[in-house]
């Protein structure tokens, strides 16, 4: 019988055990940031022990840098976490892209940009959203704090290898519904656990039709199903998106082994969904979970049970409702979802020429340096600035509340984040979960509308 994608890399990494118990993973990179690397660190202190592969383990500073003022940092947790993970970068020798540096920026968008992710690796980090790297072929995974230990101490890890599924997505996308719709409707039809206990391949026509840009905002979201892992073929889009980066000097050696790695016809998988995206509608999330969320001319459903009258409660919102009754406040255009200069460009064309509505707080943070500075080199800071929309440097920002970037209580906020949770955005934020254009369409229009009416 043929291997799956995900069989091909994980096989290739095995140390040691038998397939169906715990077995040990050599990993390829490890990415850290400062809120779950500092008790893995003072935990070699503490057992005198060395970092196994300093040049394998790369560190950005992410989820509580200001976006405003960058080194202005009044929380003294956050300023401490900072702090911390710099002189441990430099205790360890670990390369850190740090605070204003050209390549600092979100972990999963320095990863990818610099060239660090790669078709065929192992990757891990102290972070959920970790699958996003899985957008290019590799096994990517967020591993708690004292995994980070055994990484930093071993290279290795133990896992248990888990079941296939693939979900094979086809036909074109109307204009006006995107990446992020694709996965929000699969949490919505599905649940937020539909993936538990399985590593998720996304196959299909319309996969290979995205760019690798929109192939992770569907990858970033897979732990959203329940699954730490979400996959991708490697294909020309991938070896063409990471051939020149920085730290993908090895692409001429790998190019072959890559090529090969697919999912081979007669391979097995545990279980099987479809999806025609044809006429998939645009989303938008009512409820305190991804998997509550309803196409845009749907209304909102029944309350079926308590979490759902908790969560109507939660967002002041009803049963029959529709997202265009919603009244938002604030519009969030970023994180390691949404942050990427496609993301932005798309939102720049609805923005362009108009103005954010009075009733609106509008911020962009690209996700890195590396995405401000191309685009500011295409004017779009100029396009959004001169909407209204306040510009602000790189980092997490309003995804959590972390940082200075939060929601008020009580408000309403079209978010291109990936998590609606309650207090996710800070105190009493009511977050939507929406694409980046309907985002921008929300921020002129001060409520949602039906994006596939504005975009042309």
């Amino acid at each position: 019988m043929g291997r799956t994608l995900f069989d091909k890399v994980w096989n290739k990494h095995v140390l040691h055990g038998n397939e169906g118990e715990p077995q040990l993973l050599y990993i390829d990179l490890h990415l850290i940031h400062e809120v779950t690397s500092p008790q893995a660190f003072e935990g070699l202190r503490i057992q005198n022990r060395s970092l196994r592969r300093p040049d394998l383990t790369f560190a950005t500073l992410d989820h509580n840098v200001p976006t405003i003022d960058i080194f202005n940092i009044k929380d003294e947790i956050a300023n401490k976490q900072i702090t911390t993970l710099q002189k441990n970068a430099k205790d360890f020798g670990v390369h850190i892209f740090d605070m204003g540096s050209d390549e600092q920026g979100i972990v999963h968008m320095v990863g990818p940009e610099t060239g660090l992710t790669q078709p065929g690796k192992t990757i891990v980090c102290g972070d959920s959203h970790t699958a996003t790297h899985g957008a290019f072929g590799a096994i990517a995974f967020g591993i708690g704090t004292s995994e980070v230990e055994h990484v930093f101490a071993t290279q290795t890890l133990w896992q248990t290898k888990p079941k296939n599924l693939k979900i094979e997505i086809n036909g074109k996308l109307p204009t006006g519904v995107y990446a992020k719709d694709i996965i929000l409707y699969l949490i919505n039809q599905y649940g937020v656990d539909f993936g538990t206990g399985y590593a998720l391949e996304f196959t299909g026509e319309t996969i290979k039709s995205l760019s690798m840009e929109a192939r992770m905002t569907i990858c970033n979201m897979a732990i959203e199903a329940g699954a730490k892992y979400g996959m991708m073929q490697p294909d020309k889009t991938t070896f063409e998106y990471v051939k020149g980066r920085p730290y993908a000097t090895n692409f001429d050696q790998s190019i072959d082994w890559w090529q090969t790695l697919y999912s081979d016809e007669d391979s097995y998988f545990d279980k099987v969904i479809e999806l025609d995206v044809s006429n998939l509608e645009p989303q938008v999330t009512w409820g305190t979970n991804p998997e509550m969320g309803v196409n845009f001319s749907s209304p909102f459903p029944e309350i079926k049970d308590s979490n759902d009258e908790r969560a109507y409660n939660y967002m002041g919102l009803k049963p029959g409702q529709k997202a265009e009754d919603i009244e938002l406040g604030y519009v969030f255009l970023g994180s390691c979802t949404n942050a990427r200069l496609s993301d932005l460009v798309e939102a720049s064309h609805i923005v362009k020429g108009n103005k954010v509505h009075p009733n609106i707080t509008a911020i962009v943070v690209p996700g890195s340096r590396t995405v401000k500075k191309e685009a500011e080199a295409l004017g779009l800071d100029v396009i959004f600035k001169e909407a209204g929309f306040e510009w602000r440097e790189p980092g997490c920002s309003m995804c959590l509340g972390m940082n200075p970037d939060q929601v008020p209580e009580g408000v309403h906020c079209a978010s291109t984040s990936n998590r609606n949770f309650e207090g996710r955005q800070g105190k009493g934020a009511r977050t939507h979960l929406v694409s980046p254009a309907m985002a921008a369409a929300a921020a002129i229009n001060g409520k949602f509308v039906d994006v596939r009416k504005v975009v042309v």
